[in-house]
């Protein structure tokens, strides 16, 4: 996957995590995961973008290892609303696709860190 395919997907994830939290409100619970889902979920998009344009390896690692801690921290926040039921059963389809979403981006970030980590040391 190139760059700018990530870059899209990236943010991509973020809308459709601002869309399933859409319903997400009523009590103070709803309300804190939502908030969470948002902030952890558009940061992967952020960061990965801002680690396109470091202007060193050790700047990119270092964007590419926060948004491999967002994309997990969006997929435990996924889980939390899963487990606890807190959408209406119409949208498990969707916050299971986002789930896995959340697994496969945060599995591409780690082997895009390994990889620059491991040419690294061959140098």
């Amino acid at each position: 996957m190139d760059s700018k395919e990530m870059l899209k997907r990236t943010k991509q994830f973020g809308y459709d995590c601002i869309d399933l939290t859409s319903i997400l409100e009523g009590t103070y619970l709803k309300n804190h995961i939502r908030g969470q889902l948002i902030r952890s979920s558009t940061s992967v998009g952020a960061n990965y973008r801002a680690a396109r344009l470091a202007q060193s390896e050790a700047s990119f690692v270092a964007k590419i290892s926060i948004t491999v801690e967002e994309a997990d921290e969006s997929a435990m926040w996924i889980e939390l609303i899963i487990d606890k039921n807190l959408l209406p059963p119409k949208y498990l389809d969707e916050s299971r696709r986002l789930m896995k979403e959340a697994s496969e981006l945060t599995s591409i970030l780690i082997a895009t860190r390994k990889t620059i980590n491991s040419r690294n040391k061959r140098i």
